[in-house]
């Protein structure tokens, strides 16, 4: 059954695993961590939570706060059952790389040698900003994410300073290596 899971209820079963109970805290949690390697939308929330009750997998129930209406949601067993299903099967990985910046290089033909200099310097500004960002979590994710039992978060951080160092240094060696008229390699006759 997990396999018939879109990312996105994925991403919802698991936080709400982790805690997350709303909608908003859905998309609060993923917004301050996994959105930058698997995102989700409100717009893409709320349908799946719907679905997702359909199917059996979780459980709403109203929940006002104030004048506000509200519901939140937690798994049933069967939804724990699911996503134990999904974590666990070791066949059903999907690699998705969504980078701006390497579709630009891509395309980099269709622009000016100085074109692809700027955005290459545009990349490495980009990694410097995210590399800010992710050090300014670091601390938050080594005492847990929504609770503080809740460490391997940290290690995903991790894996995404250590990728981001890596673009970052990769950019400045080709930036480097294109300004030094060494690459893009000339075409075979």
């Amino acid at each position: 059954m997990s396999s018939h899971l879109s990312p996105t209820a994925r991403v919802i079963l698991g936080m709400l695993r982790l805690g997350a109970e709303t909608g908003y805290e859905i998309k609060r949690a993923i917004d301050l961590s996994t959105r930058f390697f698997w995102s989700a939308s409100f717009g893409q929330i709320y349908p799946e939570l719907r679905r997702l009750e359909e199917r059996g997998l979780v459980k709403a129930r109203p929940d006002p706060r104030g004048g506000l209406k509200r519901t939140s949601y937690q798994l049933t067993k069967t939804g724990e059952s699911t996503l134990h299903d999904w974590l666990t099967d070791s066949d059903s990985y999907t690699f998705e790389l969504r980078d701006e910046g390497l579709l630009r290089l891509f395309f980099g033909d269709l622009l000016t040698r100085d074109e692809v200099l700027e955005n290459l310097h545009a990349r490495i500004e980009f990694c410097d900003f995210v590399l800010d960002r992710f050090r300014e979590l670091e601390p938050e994710a080594r005492t847990g994410f929504m609770e503080e039992d809740q460490l391997y978060p940290h290690l995903a951080l991790s894996y995404g300073i250590e990728l981001m160092e890596f673009m970052r240094t990769w950019c400045e060696r080709t930036l480097a290596q294109i300004d030094a008229g060494e690459l893009p390699p000339s075409p075979v006759p």
